[in-house]
């Protein structure tokens, strides 16, 4: 789903939001956010992930967004925005194409750098784990991505930019465990929204973070 705002605001500068759903979720969710940076003058594309029916590996799942990825221009750099699983869908797209990846927002989100390496997770890394997948389609559980091995603070990935937006009611994803994952990967900057697990409840605050964090 790709949406384009009217004229009238050249006057702004114009990004280019790519929007990523969570798990049991879809474009759907996006709807009012997609509306409200419309009319902030920005273009948005939102992705539907691939069904949980049939699907076994995380790059099938994951394949809408690598697909948009992939097709665009050379010179065009993305605004990624994920939540809850969706984060791991758009960590994946940094090791793949960070190099047309302006900044990535993470909301309530996995944020784990090279997804589920089971060899190299500490114990509260894996209990992390057992909780978010517990609800989730068996792909995202090959979500593995990447090595530790070379990847410094110059690598492709750790240039991108990223932000997280910690919803601090949140009982699904808890604020404890959206604080060792950003303790583990420390962001540029965090933020916070006064909502439980589901931001879409505050669009207009959910706008406003979004676009103060570029």
């Amino acid at each position: 789903m790709d949406a384009v705002s009217g004229g009238g605001f050249s006057e702004r500068k114009t990004e280019h939001f790519v929007l990523v759903h969570g798990a049991g979720h879809g474009a759907w969710c996006w709807f009012k956010l997609l509306c409200l940076l419309q009319n902030s003058g920005h273009r948005v594309s939102i992705v539907d992930l691939a069904g949980a029916d049939g699907v076994r590996s995380f790059d099938d799942y994951n394949a809408p967004l690598l697909g948009l990825m992939a097709a665009l221009p050379e010179s065009e750099k993305v605004v990624l925005v994920g939540h809850n699983a969706g984060g791991l869908s758009v960590v994946h797209a940094m090791h793949l194409f960070g190099d047309r990846i302006k900044q990535a927002i993470f909301i309530a989100a996995t944020m784990l750098q090279f997804g589920y390496q089971t060899e190299q997770d500490i114990k509260e890394d894996s209990a992390l784990a057992s909780i978010l997948l517990r609800p989730w389609p068996t792909a995202l559980s090959t979500a593995r991505f990447g090595s530790a091995a070379g990847e410094g603070d110059k690598s492709v990935i750790n240039r991108v930019p990223r932000v997280y937006i910690k919803t601090a009611n949140d009982r699904m994803v808890k604020p404890e465990q959206q604080e060792a994952m950003i303790s583990r990967w420390p962001p540029s900057e965090v933020m916070t929204m006064d909502t439980d697990h589901s931001p879409f409840s505050a669009p207009e605050l959910l706008c406003n973070l979004i676009i103060k964090s570029l």
